[in-house]
């Protein structure tokens, strides 16, 4: 039997020292409780010297910090304010009409009830250029075929009895004083269908009256303002902000004028008043107070 010597292995100690490694220790521990004479230089230094930095730091985080921004800004500061709405309102006469109507016809065979219509359409397009009304001023606004049935109980079931075509045009007047006279002249020349009469400014006067309905809206918030400050003891600075609306033009419709077709062996001009229509206006006005 052959020893471990004669298996030709070699036991080493892999151990170190250990008094050098505990020599050490004793070391740190003892620089620990007595640090040398530069490393208190050294640390004292760096108090030193962190203490003056401590204002630079804490501006810097204040500059980066949201709230700090918008207390900052002069603008998001909030401001005593009245904020009051004013209205204007004149009251005058229109200068144009608008009129719509047009020609229905009936007819069993759809073809022939849309060439009656566009006949008779023609010829009264036709009457009213001779009558004075400029083209641009004739617009189509609605054309309409539909099936008349025999059942009107059963109107998808039941027999188409005829069809009927309706073609229905604006006319625009722009001599309000006229309207009858466009009324009549269209009734006479095939018109078969009047379905309203509505007056209205023309874009010109309304620009006339713009500026006096404004300056009117801003007169009386400026009115209320003064009423509202006085009330709560406060005085108006100036203002913060102006809001202006459009400017609002109704158009008056009277449709007491339908069914035409009965005016048309009338011999007295049919009566048409214009009466009297709004323009509105809306401000809102935020006044600075203190």
């Amino acid at each position: 039997m052959k020893g471990y010597g004669d298996c030709g292995l070699k036991i080493q100690n892999t151990r170190r020292p250990v008094f050098p490694v505990t020599a050490k220790l004793f070391a740190l521990k003892e620089n620990y409780l007595n640090p040398p004479f530069e490393f208190l230089k050294w640390c004292t230094t760096m108090q030193e010297k962190t203490w003056k930095l401590i204002p630079v730091l804490v501006v810097v985080i204040l500059a980066l910090l949201p709230g700090a921004v918008i207390a900052a800004d002069p603008a998001a500061c909030p401001e005593n304010l009245i904020t009051v709405s004013g209205t204007g309102e004149v009251t005058t006469a229109p200068d144009i009409a608008l009129v719509t109507l047009g020609v229905q016809t009936e007819n069993a065979d759809v073809k022939t009830a849309q060439e009656e219509n566009a006949m008779i359409m023609d010829d009264l397009i036709t009457s009213l250029l001779d009558a004075g009304i400029p083209r641009q001023d004739i617009q189509t606004v609605s054309y309409n075929i539909y099936p008349v049935y025999d059942d009107e109980t059963r109107p998808f079931g039941g027999k188409i009895k005829y069809y009927q075509v309706t073609s229905l045009i604006q006319v625009t007047v722009r001599d309000v004083t006229r309207t009858g006279e466009i009324i009549d002249t269209a009734v006479k020349n095939g018109a078969n269908q009047v379905n309203s009469v509505g007056f209205s400014l023309s874009p010109e006067k309304e620009k006339s009256l713009r500026a006096q309905v404004l300056t009117q809206a801003v007169a009386n918030a400026r009115s209320d303002a003064d009423v509202t400050a006085a009330a709560t003891g406060v005085t108006i600075t100036g203002v913060k902000s102006v809001m202006v609306g459009s400017v609002y033009v109704p158009v008056a419709y009277d449709n007491r004028y339908s069914g035409a077709a009965e005016m048309k062996s009338a011999s007295v001009p049919t009566p048409i008043e214009a009466g009297q229509i709004k323009v509105t206006a809306q401000v809102s006005i935020s006044y600075l107070i203190e």
